[in-house]
């Protein structure tokens, strides 16, 4: 079985833009849904094609239509959902986007729990909720989860309930620890997100994720697919606009507003684009300085933030400072500088006093004269509002943080590392009490 010979490379792109792959050598099937079909990949061990079908269903298949192009729909929702959150370094299973209704993933075993994620109380919430009200704002994010059992319309579990399923999948049990990390893993992704839908002026109104563990690895990785069928969005805020699935719930036919999916597959693509420009501009107060601010680059780089480094004096060269600094002001790129000078550190002072732009000092201190050097960075006089930062990329850090109250994609790179880090302190502790019983 051979699907396509064609891929959208970048959903940010056209869907004119088309290059061409080889063809895959498509196995056999290796599981079926509602919505789409796996299939193994012979010649690409690890790696299984998911395969949407035209298919919309509803209250566990008590309802049931094909509607046709809802499977390139939702297929192109979902890579460009797993695009951004890649991007941002979430771990996901999905690889690339195949075909017009195929995307490629690694191949994972999947864990039987729905995790649901609610932001706003709507619909099923307030039914087993009574005297909540419509509306009502859960902060922090509300947090369910529900197992995969049609015939029993996905009961509600708890934590206790899941914990002792003992789950085995790709010879990893689930415990405790795999627990944790879905929970928050859930909540960092719904944040990211709400975020990215907030610059398009929707609401995430509440989302359901699928994890599953990936057979080579034994990682858990977010799997499955993010379309339509998976959330509820309210443009405005307006659930009388709501672009998703509930629209179809609740009509008695399929009529053309039950395709509103197209609308939420063609502005998906939007939120990989970045609303806003960003620039970090270093200036170090000598060449011997390369090796500290070239980490700073890097750091801005995995942020995806320009880095322009340049070499000045404010003690030698004031007017030259001064003439670098106007340079970057005039073109009206919102811009971070940051100093790099040891020794007596009158760069970030002098460029503080004289532009309304934040200002990051980070002092190459040496195990010498570090100690009496930094001084020079902490003690500003009054009216100087810079920050120092000792290390390259905290500094760099910092910066990105300043960006990403205006720029979602360095904000979701700034969450998402968040959660890898708790992740890896978690998987840290558990391997350290593992070895000590």
């Amino acid at each position: 079985m051979i699907y396509g010979h064609t891929a959208y490379i970048d959903c940010s792109r056209s869907s004119s833009a088309m290059v061409s792959i080889p063809e895959l050598n498509v196995g056999q099937k290796l599981n079926e849904g509602k919505t789409k079909q796996i299939f193994e990949l012979v010649d690409q061990p690890g790696l299984v094609l998911v395969q949407s079908k035209d298919q919309i269903t509803a209250g566990n298949d008590a309802r049931e239509d094909q509607t046709e192009g809802k499977a390139a729909v939702a297929n192109r929702t979902t890579s460009c959902v797993f695009q951004l959150l890649h991007e941002s370094g979430v771990k996901t299973a999905f690889v690339k986007q195949y075909s017009d209704t195929a995307f490629i993933a690694a191949h994972c075993e999947m864990i039987p729990i729905k995790w649901v994620c609610r932001r706003v109380a709507t619909r099923s919430f307030l039914k087993r909720n009574p005297g909540v009200k419509e509306g009502y704002r859960f902060s922090p994010l509300k947090m369910e989860m529900f197992f995969k059992d049609d015939a029993n319309d996905d009961l509600q579990w708890s934590e206790e309930q899941l914990l002792e399923a003992k789950f085995c999948l790709a010879g990893l049990t689930v415990g405790q620890c795999e627990v944790d990390i879905m929970n928050h893993s859930t909540v960092a992704i719904f944040e990211i997100l709400e975020k990215a839908w907030a610059t398009q002026n929707c609401t995430l109104v509440d989302m359901k994720i699928e994890f599953g563990v990936n057979v080579k690895t034994q990682e858990i990785v977010l799997a499955d697919v993010i379309d339509s069928d998976s959330w509820r969005l309210w443009p405005a805020g307006d659930r009388s606009q709501q672009k998703d699935k509930q629209v179809y719930r609740d009509l008695k036919e399929v009529t053309p507003e039950a395709r509103n999916f197209e609308w939420v597959s063609e502005r998906v693509k939007l939120l990989l684009q970045s609303q806003a420009s960003s620039r970090v501009v270093v200036l170090m107060g000598s060449t011997s300085d390369m090796a500290h601010c070239e980490k700073i680059r890097k750091a801005c780089t995995s942020y995806g933030i320009t880095c322009v480094l340049r070499v000045t004096s404010a003690h030698r060269s004031p007017d030259e400072t001064l003439r670098i600094k106007a340079e970057y002001e005039s073109d009206g790129v919102p811009t971070v500088f940051v100093a790099v000078a040891g020794r007596s550190n009158g760069l970030g002072p002098v460029m503080s006093g004289n532009t309304v732009y934040p200002v990051i000092n980070c002092p190459p201190l040496t195990p010498d004269w570090g100690a009496q050097d930094v001084w020079s960075s902490l003690r500003m006089p009054s009216g100087l509002g810079c920050s120092t930062v000792l290390s390259p990329e905290a500094a760099a850090q910092f910066a990105a943080q300043i960006f990403g109250l205006s720029d979602h994609l360095v904000w979701c790179k700034l969450r998402a590392s968040m959660l890898n880090t708790w992740v890896s302190l978690k998987l840290a502790d558990e391997k350290l009490q593992t070895c000590s019983l």
